[in-house]
This record gives C-alpha cells, structure tokens and sequence, in this order.
C-alpha cells in the first residue's frame, strides 16, 4: 500500500518566488492543497493567490521583494527564516525578452539573468546558510527549469541562456549539498498557459505549431507544474538529487 504521508507536506514551511500568477501560483495553491504554509513572494500584488489558497483552508504569507535585486532578495529571504524556519525553496520568478539575436540588448540579456538565474542562485544560497546551520535540519529547492534548459527556441536568446544556467546550477548544487541533507532538484515545463505565453498563444500560426508538437494535445496549467513540485518538496523524492524532470505534454521525447 503507499504510504500518502510521503507525498504530504503538512508541518512544512515553503517559500515559493513569482507566486502572483501563473506557474508560481499554481505551485502556491499545490502546496497549500498538500499541508504545506506557504510563503509567496513578489514584487506585485498577491491577493489573488492569497484569496485561492483561503479558499481551500491554506495558509499563506506574502513577501513582497524586488527579485532582481539578488540583495534584497537575500534580505528578504533572511527576515522571513527569523519568523520561522524554512523547509522548501521553490524559485520560479522569471521574466521573457523576445527579439532577434542579431538586435538583442544588453539591457534585455541583464534583465532576463538577473532574475531568472543570479537571483536563483543567490537565493539558494542564502537558504543553505541558514539550513546547514541548523544540525539535522533537511531542505529541498525546486528550481523551475524549462525545455529551453535542453533546446534553442527561437527569438529568446537571454531565456535561453538562463534556463541552460539553472539546469547546469541545479546539478552542480545537488551534488555538493546531496550529502548535508539538501536536496536541489529542477522541473522543465514545457508550453503552460501563463502571461509568458501569452505572444505565443495569440498568434495562432505559432500556436497552432506548437500544439501540434505536444503529444498531450493541449497546452499545460499551472496545476500541472504544482503537483510535480509537490513530490520535489515531499518525503517521496528523498533520494532525488540533481534530477531534472520534465512536465511537457511529451514535448521534449517528440
């Protein structure tokens, strides 16, 4: 018989970054919907996410934090540790620039790796000091990767990059801290219906090739990518480090 308790968060702490829409806040409400408290963190409003989370009997903090600022990020991640200790990271924040290579700016290539992979790692970081400063005290970080962490894409060159860094820091923090009780694991989504695809889904002959590529057939939720950090966050995927695993329709074995 399964033991369900291993899929359960309950008693647990977990700080989620982007939690106002989309992937973050699917992954919010997942947690909440499992036992876990959660700590949604972001620089807009998150009554939204607040309000789902109540209605399913959660519980939920808001952190407000400019992200890209890997200090305040830092800052912030120790003031919410002093109100109570953290069990889970889940670093999902992340914005999209779109444009040709050959015109890309600067601007648009800082912007997109400050937040989706400086801020990451500094994050992670950060939320290992405070572990591994507590003998016995186990963690899990779930970094939201993308199937642009294995594939070219097209017109996203600095997304691109950045989500081949987090798979890369994904393995390279799995392996030095698998052994001190911290597991670091990633999630690869594939094509879900948030704000970063919406281009793509109001053009319909781009949107139309892409769903003819997943073999599911239809774009994923945000739900989709929640349940899976779920079993990252729980006592089920103990023995998973460095692991990256894909949540695609299928996409990436197309």
């Amino acid at each position: 018989m399964t033991d369900l308790s291993a899929f359960s968060l309950a008693g647990r702490r977990i700080l989620v970054t982007g939690a106002n829409t989309g992937i973050g806040q699917g992954i919010a409400v997942s947690v909440a919907r499992a036992g876990g408290a959660v700590v949604g963190v972001g620089r807009s409003s998150m009554d939204d996410t607040a309000g789902k989370i109540a209605a399913i009997g959660g519980t939920f903090t808001a952190a407000r934090c400019d992200l890209a600022d890997h200090k305040a990020a830092q800052a912030m991640l120790d003031a919410v540790w002093q109100e109570g200790p953290l069990d889970g990271l889940v670093n999902n924040a992340g914005i999209i620039r779109r444009g040709d290579a050959i015109d890309f700016s600067e601007a648009d290539w800082d912007d997109v790796m400050d937040l989706n992979l400086k801020s990451l790692f500094f994050l992670s970081q950060a939320f290992a000091h405070h572990a591994l400063a507590e003998p016995g005290r186990r963690g899990k970080i779930v970094n939201i990767a993308s199937v642009l962490s294995f594939q070219g894409g097209i017109k996203v060159a600095s997304y691109t990059a950045a989500k081949h860094g987090v798979l890369g820091v994904t393995r390279l923090l799995g392996c030095e801290w698998a052994a001190k009780g911290i597991n670091v694991n990633a999630i690869a989504p594939g094509y879900i219906e948030t704000n970063n695809t919406e281009a793509l889904r109001a053009d319909p002959d781009r949107s139309a090739a892409i769903l003819g590529r997943i073999p599911a057939g239809r774009w994923g939720e945000p739900d989709d990518i929640g349940d899976a950090a779920v079993f990252l966050l729980a006592r089920a995927s103990d023995y998973m480090h460095g692991a990256v695993v894909p949540v695609d329709g299928g996409w990436l074995a197309r």
